[in-house]
């Protein structure tokens, strides 16, 4: 009887449970999610980018797992790992607690309401232009870091050398292209889960199972979608690691598409789908999965 109550107490949590949880849930759930699916994030930033070795070009997940392993270690496949953790944190404490606020001042939070649909695709925007914004160094620095042959083993040796190098812009010249791809993404990615997990679980009673579910397909959906400009993304934040002119000197996401389509076609730009989908239905069932159960824990205790 008592774990039958806690169980409705869990979902039954007002939507708006407050800002300080909604930024500390999702920090430790940005952390939780990211930290999982590290090694598949590092295999689909190989796969994309084009690469002049022969010996960094894979045909697959399995085959990249597999030579990455043999050839430099396992390790290798965590490298740039503490980028993200000391970035994931704070960059998504900023982007769940900025949707709670955006979302239950749109009126999103209002049971019945006839716009809970727009007010969560507002709320989902807007928390990603916040979050990018803090985010999108640590994600340069981590990519750096990832590519094949990197000469980076520390985040702060990896970020004060692009800076000398290159200087700060080399820190946000895909913050547009990240924007452009990242906002229909968070926004089909939170419009998608809200309506499953309300088609999945009408009753709203506590359900790991359709957190999971939902979280995941909307991770997928949204993964899926955005894939070009995600490759255009990674070409612009590994520019300074190639050694072809054109890919260094490329300037926005505009320069980026021009290599894609030059160089691979149509299909260039489906570059590391795979993986991206694989990291996506996982990392973020797992996210939401976390959010959730911090958001009501930290608010219980």
């Amino acid at each position: 009887m008592t774990e039958a109550v806690e169980d409705i107490e869990y979902e039954g949590l007002p939507p708006n449970a407050g800002l300080g949880v909604s930024m500390i849930a999702g920090a430790l759930a940005g952390i939780t999610e990211h930290a999982v699916m590290f090694p598949v994030d590092s295999i689909k930033t190989r796969m994309q980018v084009f690469a002049a070795s022969p010996a960094a070009v894979y045909t697959g997940i399995g085959n990249a797992f597999t030579r990455i392993s043999s050839t430099e270690g396992a390790r290798a496949l965590w490298r740039g790992v503490s980028s993200v953790i000391m970035g994931a944190g704070p960059a998504h404490a900023v982007h769940f607690g900025a949707y709670e606020a955006v979302k239950e001042f749109a009126g999103g939070n209002v049971q019945g309401g006839h716009n809970q649909w727009i007010a969560t695709s507002i709320a989902g925007a807007s928390a990603t232009i916040a979050s990018d914004a803090l985010m999108n160094p640590f994600d340069v620095i981590k990519q750096r870091m990832q590519v094949h042959q990197s000469e980076f083993r520390s985040v702060f040796t990896c970020a004060r050398t692009v800076y000398q190098k290159e200087g700060l812009t080399a820190f946000y010249i895909s913050y547009p292209t990240t924007l452009t791809m990242t906002v229909p993404f968070t926004a089909v990615q939170f419009t998608v889960y809200e309506q499953l997990k309300k088609f999945l679980n009408p009753s709203g009673i506590y359900s790991p199972t359709t957190h999971m579910i939902a979280g995941g397909l909307a991770g997928a959906v949204a993964g899926a979608v955005t894939t070009p400009l995600d490759v255009a993304k990674t070409i612009l934040q590994t520019r300074g690691t190639s050694s072809d002119p054109q890919i260094r000197h490329a300037k926005g996401m505009v320069d980026a598409f021009r290599i894609i389509w030059q160089r691979d076609g149509m299909k260039g730009f489906a570059r590391g789908l795979s993986p991206r989908v694989l990291t996506f239905m996982p990392s973020n069932a797992l996210s939401w999965l976390s959010y959730e159960f911090f958001k009501a824990a930290i608010r219980d205790s």
